[in-house]
């Protein structure tokens, strides 16, 4: 077979390219839109919490969301760009000139790799880093009290104590759920501005009794002495919205990959379950590839299906192969966790359906 002129590829590439980042952006401005409208309609009027601090919060959300939504609109926008060229003909004219259906695959996944390659770095740097700003901002406009979640873990303050937590989460069992907070420290200052006391908690719980320090050494200083004291477990009275501070706490899926496996680890070396962790981490190693074979699964349909099908057919077809791989996601997900199966395995499974697919789909259009 002769080999293919690199203008074709260039061509199919600036066609699938220019569809895909028209979809993108239509996909993500409704996304955007709904997030203001709806999600965040119902936290106006608390705190300072108003509309343009609503329309700031979700401008933060933004590079988060585009990231979530770039799988969906490249295979969407794929198929939309290869049925045009299908119904004009020029994928005809294009196979009887000599291109192949693999340089046609190879083309579509070029002309995506630099676009993916953009999201992955996003994911890990960008995005979280507004997620967290967003959710500190608005952790702050809800609040009268100041809290600042950073790297290091919350910061937060009540008058005269300031509390540090270095990581929190939240907790159910059952119909129960509470915010935990770990390894806390409590700094409490005079009228003077003299550090008063110092108090380390292994835990802080926020039950619907009220707070719960565990573990806690206590030190006082005095003028002329120093006190310590150890207590299993105290009441701690303090008016701190545990909402706005479950708000601070940095959420797994927020959190770059580096910081996902440190709390992995951390997880693994105290005998705790890291099960979230481990999927939203190689979940991020699966993206790419995610993208790979949605879109490669989709490269079949242009040979016959969207040939004599409108904008309609196109777009419905995307949407199930998107929806379709979501569901298989959340399937062996699922079945990963009821049965305690390697996430990677549970990633792996949904690839290998669609890659069936696709090579099924080819085998039959050459038929």
């Amino acid at each position: 077979m002769m080999p293919f002129p690199k203008v074709h590829d260039i061509y199919i590439g600036k066609v699938v390219l220019g569809t895909v980042l028209a979809t993108w952006a239509i996909v993500l401005g409704l996304d955007l839109v709904q997030a203001l409208l709806i999600s965040e309609l119902s936290d106006i009027g608390q705190g300072r919490y108003g509309f343009v601090e609503a329309l700031v919060y979700v401008a933060y959300t933004a590079p988060r969301r585009a990231y979530g939504l770039f799988p969906t609109a490249a295979v969407v926008g794929s198929l939309m760009g290869l049925g045009q060229l299908a119904a004009s003909s020029e994928l005809t004219a294009l196979r009887a000139l000599g291109l192949s259906r693999r340089r046609l695959s190879g083309a579509v996944a070029i002309s995506l790799a630099a676009f993916t390659l953009l999201m992955v770095i996003n994911g890990e740097t960008l995005a979280p880093w507004a997620q967290r700003q967003g959710d500190a901002m608005k952790a702050q406009a809800r609040s009268n009290n100041a809290i600042l979640a950073q790297y290091a873990g919350v910061w937060a303050r009540e008058g005269d104590m300031f509390l540090n937590a270095s990581s929190g989460q939240q907790r159910a069992s059952g119909n129960d759920q509470w915010l935990e907070l770990q390894n806390i420290n409590l700094y409490q200052f005079d009228d003077e501005g003299r550090l008063a006391s110092i108090a380390r908690a292994g835990v802080a719980e926020h039950r619907p009794s009220g707070w719960v320090l565990r573990n806690v050494v206590r030190t006082r200083f005095g003028q002329r002495s120093v006190e310590q004291e150890t207590v299993a477990v105290e009441r701690w009275k303090t008016q701190l919205d545990d909402a706005a501070l479950a708000a601070s706490v940095t959420r797994p899926r927020y959190m770059p990959s580096r910081d996902l496996y440190s709390s992995i680890q951390y997880f693994k070396r105290n005998g705790l379950d890291a099960g979230e962790f481990e999927e939203i981490y190689w979940g991020r190693w699966f993206y790419p590839i995610n993208v790979l074979a949605l879109c490669l699964a989709a490269v079949p349909f242009a040979f016959g299906s969207l040939r004599s099908g409108g904008l309609g057919k196109r777009l419905f077809i995307g949407i199930v192969f998107a929806l379709g791989f979501w569901m298989l996601q959340t399937l062996f997900g699922n079945l990963a966790k009821a049965f305690h199966i390697d996430v990677r395995i549970a990633l792996l499974l949904p690839l290998a359906v669609m890659f069936g697919v696709s090579a099924v789909l080819f085998r039959r259009r050459s038929g």
